[in-house]
């Protein structure tokens, strides 16, 4: 995942520019279920993280924090999901922008114990997304390697559309390509996430979404071992100008993609 961060001073932990995908959490029915399929599936630990939003726990890879999975309330009906979180500087205002600029929160702003302040919030397409306030460093530096996420990309009904609402809350910049109905996001020029419009291609039961991308060293190897573990292969892999991708969903039906990167 690109990881840009702006140097924070005395010594402290850079934190990341504005707009960054610098999060990725999963909210199901089952946290102990997830924590066990992910962990087989991606060799991740686990240890408690914020319990603001009620159970929550951090993924590990070799010691260090890559993702969150949490609870849903009983109480809510809300589909199981993995959701990037956009880094800001401050929530309060984002949130703001979010309004003023057609989306929805949902939640928030609010603190996360003492790891920083958030807000979810849904984009004028209805695609669920967080934006994160750092306020300790949490050891994410990891971006890329086997069982990270290294990549967002939202499918959505058309591209040009939702992308000005990332420009405009985020500052990100769009690029679109010269085929298909996609935009790349980019940061500084960097590339930091994706917006690909499928219209009518949408799953009825989901509509637009985010979909997390986690590297894997063998792609082939990986759907095999999804499968066993109860998860479910909603594309198979394909070659791709990234490398070697498959859409999957796991067992509550949360969608995600493995990526074996161009040159593994």
């Amino acid at each position: 995942m690109t990881d840009a961060r702006e140097p924070a001073g005395d010594g402290a932990p850079a934190r990341r520019a504005p707009g960054t995908p610098c999060w990725v959490s999963l909210m199901v029915h089952r946290p102990a279920a997830a924590r066990e399929f992910y962990g087989a599936l991606f060799g991740w630990e686990f240890e408690p993280g914020p319990q603001r939003l009620g159970p929550y726990v951090r993924a590990l890879l070799d010691g260090r924090v890559v993702a969150g999975i949490g609870r849903l309330p009983p109480d809510r009906v809300l589909p199981v999901a993995w959701t990037p979180y956009l880094a800001s500087d401050d929530v309060n205002e984002t949130a703001e922008s979010v309004r003023m600029c057609g989306g929805t929160v949902g939640v928030g702003p609010l603190d996360a114990d003492e790891a920083g302040r958030l807000v979810i919030g849904s984009d004028p397409s209805g695609a669920v997304f967080g934006v994160w306030q750092e306020a300790a460093h949490l050891d994410t530096e990891i971006s890329g390697g086997p069982g990270a996420p290294v990549w967002n990309e939202l499918l959505t009904f058309e591209s040009a559309g939702v992308a000005k609402f990332y420009e405009r809350v985020f500052g990100l910049e769009a690029e679109p390509s010269l085929g298909d109905d996609e935009v790349t996001l980019r940061l500084g020029g960097r590339p930091v996430a994706g917006i690909r419009g499928v219209g009518s291609g949408l799953p009825r039961d989901r509509g637009p979404h985010w979909v997390t991308y986690f590297e894997v060293t063998d792609a082939e190897e990986a759907v095999r071992r999804l499968a066993d573990l109860g998860g479910r292969v909603l594309t198979p892999v394909t070659e791709t100008p990234r490398g070697l991708l498959a859409r999957a969903a796991d067992p509550e039906g949360a969608r995600f993609a493995l990526l074996q990167s161009a040159g593994h």
